[in-house]
């Protein structure tokens, strides 16, 4: 199978070499950790290979963006961890395209401008086995055998989209074991507490989030007071004893919680640490979620593309983002969820946190008989984020099926991976989302 997914990803690479080196090649990707690490692979690749780029970085839903990119003069665009379930409007630009994507795809035969690389057709899973980012790698080493060195942003995309939970497999492990060996990566088992002191550690942890202790500043002092732990220090300063000692508290907090075990194996682990400002692929790749979904899309490229300056922009960003996120989270522990048969949801703000908050109340705060929906209304529309657990992909559950079929009923647009999509509804159809939806998913896992 990765045989076949290579021929492709060198006939996509034929496709740009064909192209005069003068050319501009546009490049689109989500703003997302993967979607962020997909597109700073790619522009890298053209750079070295003598093309010049811009890059742009979208947000869900992709109309209005795709809809300024179909006026633009543009002789050949690629789409990075995107494109499949935007396909048809593709088609319709008047110049090649080449999309390279994980999502749950809608075609495989596609008009002969668009080249669609979408690893699910490939026996890859698109959901556990490969990224955006790691499919961005392969286009970028089919393009030059050298660019071997950006394995270390295809990890931080995986880890981006959480593909290490029950462990890194299929295409991911193939390129992570590719990292180890030609030295873009080191493997070492640790807990992740980033962060300059113990305390901003402790404070900002969001995913992780320890019920009682993220963003509680007194349960924070307590407990370093308690364990002779000094505010100032660091993780990797500590004694091996107090290490152990912390671990075992944030541990038991967590099982204390009903965090399931597959999230749990995840908070000690094998993490990889790059070659990018010496980072842990998760925390960069947490670094540069909160730029993308804060609104400084830019500052997060700049980061993956390894520019000093914007490190140190996108970590102020990265705190006043976490403070956002520790405000609604402390507000959905107090205040809880709304029920449905087949799922629960919450009204949130902004549509580019709701899917982060649904996500780690999924993991962190709740039992997984159910997914999680995040609402937002803005616009006259409901922006829909929704997040499932492993266990229910198991019994049945399909969040994007699910949202593709409720939003072809109500004319909107939605779709994803099983275990977490997103979809877009006109505002007055509510009470009919949320009725359908709940059929849908009712039936999904009761099937």
């Amino acid at each position: 199978m990765t045989n076949d997914i290579q021929s492709i990803f060198k006939k996509a690479s034929e496709k740009i070499q064909s192209c005069p080196r003068n050319t501009k090649v546009r490049v689109v990707s989500h703003y997302d950790a993967d979607g962020i690490t997909s597109a700073a692979i790619i522009c890298k690749a053209l750079y070295r290979s003598g093309y010049n780029f811009h890059a742009s970085l979208m947000r869900n839903p992709f109309d209005k963006g795709l809809e300024r990119i179909s006026k633009e003069d543009n002789e050949i665009v690629i789409y990075s961890d995107m494109g499949s379930g935007q396909i048809e409007t593709i088609e319709k630009m008047d110049f090649k395209s080449i999309i390279i994507d994980h999502h749950q795809p809608l075609k495989k035969k596609t008009e002969q401008n668009v080249l669609q690389i979408n690893c699910n057709y490939y026996g890859i899973n698109g959901s556990y086995e490969a990224c955006g980012a790691i499919l961005s790698y392969l286009f970028a080493k089919a393009l030059d055998k050298k660019n071997t060195d950006l394995s270390s942003l295809a990890i931080v995309g995986a880890s981006g989209d959480k593909q290490y939970i029950g462990g890194f497999r299929g295409l991911n492990k193939k390129i992570i074991e590719e990292a180890i060996k030609n030295e873009s990566i080191e493997e070492k088992t640790t807990i992740k507490l980033p962060g300059e002191n113990i305390y901003d550690s402790l404070y900002y942890s969001i995913d992780p989030y320890y019920s009682g202790i993220s963003g509680n500043k007194t349960e924070i002092e307590t407990l370093l007071k308690k364990m002779g732990i000094k505010k100032d220090a660091n993780f990797e300063s500590l004694s091996n004893d107090k290490k152990k000692k912390l671990q075992s508290y944030l541990m038991f907090n967590l099982i204390k919680n009903g965090c399931e075990k597959n999230i749990l194996d995840t908070i000690i682990r094998p993490r990889f640490y790059t070659n990018i400002f010496d980072l842990e692929s998760e925390r960069l790749a947490d670094l540069l979620d909160s730029c993308g979904k804060s609104g400084n899309r830019g500052i997060g490229l700049s980061v993956s593309l390894g520019d000093k300056k914007s490190f140190q922009q996108a970590i102020k960003v990265e705190k006043e983002y976490k403070e956002k996120i520790l405000k609604e989270l402390l507000k959905l522990e107090t205040k809880g969820f709304k029920e449905k048969k087949g799922f629960r949801y919450f009204y949130a703000n902004d549509s580019s946190t709701g899917g982060v908050i649904a996500g780690i109340a999924t993991n962190f705060m709740l039992d997984t008989k159910k997914p999680l929906l995040s609402i937002v209304k803005k616009d006259n529309e409901l922006h829909i984020s929704c997040r499932g657990t492993q266990q229910l992909v198991k019994e049945g559950l399909d969040l994007g099926l699910a949202m593709k079929k409720v939003s072809q009923k109500l004319n909107g647009h939605g779709g994803g991976h099983a275990i977490a999509s997103g979809a877009t509804i006109d505002l007055e159809k509510e009470k009919d989302f949320l009725e359908i939806t709940d059929k849908i998913i009712a039936d999904q896992i009761k099937g």
